[in-house]
C-alpha cells in the first residue's frame, strides 16, 4: 500500500513539472510574440512621423524659384544703341535687361551726352532703337526712331537698323531699302507686306516694332 502512494506521488509530481514546462514554453513563446509586434509599431511610428513633420515644416518654394529650377534658358534679344555713346551698334542682351546695360555695351556715354533724358532704368525690348540724346538736342532722335516709342521708321532706318527687327537679316533689309527707294517711301507698315520675302509670318512679329512717318 505504501508502494502504490509513493509510486502515486511520484506520478503526481513528474505531470506538475511537465505542466510547469509547458506553462513556460508557452509564456516565454507569448512574451517573444508580444515583443515582436511591440517592436513593429514604434518603428513604423519612428519611420513615418518625422518624415510627416519634415514635409509639413518644409517652406514652399516660391513660384519665381520653381521657373528658375525648370533651367528655363533666358531669350536672346538685339538693339540698337545710337547718338552719343562711345561705339554706336547692334548689341546682343539676355531678355529682360534694361537700357543701361545696353549703353554700357556700347563704351558708355560721351561728354556731350545727356542721358538723364531716357530712362535708363527701363526693360529692354527685341529691336528697340535707344538713342542718347546730346545736351540741347532737340526733335526726335536721327534715324526716324522716337526715342518714347522705340519703333522704327521704315522711311528713314538704316540697313542696321532694319536688321534689329526679329526675322531681318541683310538680304530682307536690302529688300525695304529697294522697295523704298523704288516707291519714293511706305504709306503705311502694311505696305512691308509687297517686298519681296516678307509674308505674314515676318510681318506679325515686327508690325509692332516699326512705324511710317
Amino acid at each position: 500500500m505504501r508502494y502504490r502512494l509513493q509510486e502515486m506521488q511520484r506520478h503526481t509530481v513528474r505531470r506538475e513539472k511537465s505542466m510547469t514546462k509547458k506553462i513556460i514554453f508557452f509564456m516565454m513563446a507569448a512574451l517573444l510574440l508580444a515583443g515582436g509586434c511591440g517592436t513593429n509599431e514604434p518603428d513604423n511610428i519612428l519611420l513615418e512621423e518625422p518624415a510627416q513633420e519634415f514635409l509639413d515644416r518644409a517652406p514652399d518654394l516660391p513660384e519665381e524659384d520653381q521657373e528658375q529650377s525648370e533651367g528655363q534658358e533666358s531669350r536672346t534679344i538685339y538693339v540698337q544703341v545710337s547718338g552719343s555713346v562711345a561705339e554706336p551698334g547692334v548689341y546682343e542682351l539676355a531678355e529682360g535687361s534694361r537700357i543701361f546695360q545696353a549703353v554700357e555695351l556700347a563704351g558708355g556715354v560721351l561728354e556731350d551726352a545727356d542721358p538723364g533724358r531716357i530712362n535708363q532704368a527701363e526693360v529692354v525690348q527685341d529691336g528697340q532703337m535707344i538713342y542718347i540724346p546730346a545736351y540741347g538736342e532737340e526733335g526726335p532722335s536721327p534715324g526716324g526712331v522716337q526715342q518714347e516709342d522705340g519703333r522704327i521708321n521704315l522711311n528713314t532706318a538704316t540697313e542696321a537698323e532694319l536688321m534689329t527687327l526679329p526675322g531681318i537679316g541683310a538680304s530682307r533689309a536690302g529688300s525695304i531699302l529697294g522697295f523704298r527707294e523704288a516707291n519714293g517711301g511706305f504709306s503705311q507698315v502694311e505696305d512691308l507686306m509687297k517686298v519681296e520675302g516678307i509674308k505674314d509670318g515676318v510681318f506679325s512679329k515686327i508690325k509692332d516694332s516699326v512705324k511710317v512717318d
